[in-house]
């Protein structure tokens, strides 16, 4: 399991997002970006994602990867509830990113149409980790769908990489490439944490405590 993110300056969506949709019409790449989409008739389109993700200075990258799924145990826990391991996890994934004396709009791609509580409670409790107990840190965060977001299908793009070689899969010669320019582009091998400082790609890996 992988959850992770991008993150910029708000001043720079505008023209990030404007950027990638000129990327997908340079390529004819239509519809939506995603991981399971990867082809290999648009290999030269992933490539060139990754040369803009790494060649812009203000575009950042997290991921949290959990292994070792069939260890956990939600009864123990997470009050027996796979979903709150699940903002658990986005939890830990998003308070390395946060600074407190700055404000952050989030968006979560979608889960189901009953998380609403839940994000509410990841606002709290992600302000509450930093003494925000005016709630200033985060102006924002909400569920969208990420066809409303070119960021967001970014960030699956590499989300989808990271778990790709973390679950050791060869299926596709294409996927492999672009895991590999990746890695290579990140000087870091996606199957271990990076320093816990690392900005532009960081990466944690997470393992289930036996019980």
């Amino acid at each position: 399991m992988a959850i992770g993110g991008v993150w910029c300056p708000r001043a720079e969506v505008k023209d990030i997002s404007k950027s990638l949709r000129a990327l997908k019409s340079l390529h004819n790449a239509g519809g939506e970006l995603k991981w399971i989409k990867v082809s290999p008739s648009r290999l030269a389109f992933y490539m060139d994602l990754i040369d803009f993700f790494f060649s812009r200075p203000s575009l950042n990258f997290r991921c949290l990867i959990v292994n070792n799924k069939s260890r956990l145990n939600h009864e123990f826990f997470n009050q027996g509830s796979h979903d709150s391991f699940y903002y658990k996890m986005y939890f830990y994934m998003l308070k390395v990113v946060l600074k407190p004396r700055s404000r952050y709009d989030i968006y979560l791609d979608i889960k189901d149409t009953r998380s609403a509580h839940k994000v509410a409670q990841l606002k709290e409790i992600l302000c509450n980790d930093v003494f925000d107990f005016t709630k200033q840190m985060i102006g924002n965060i909400q569920h969208i769908r990420s066809h409303e977001s070119e960021l967001l299908q970014l960030a699956d793009l590499l989300i989808g990489a990271v778990a790709y070689s973390n679950r050791n899969l060869s299926t596709s010669a294409t996927k492999l490439a672009v895991v590999e320019e990746i890695s290579k582009r990140a000087k870091h091998n996606l199957r271990f944490s990076t320093f816990p400082w690392a900005e532009k790609f960081n990466l944690f890996v997470f393992e289930p405590q036996n019980v």
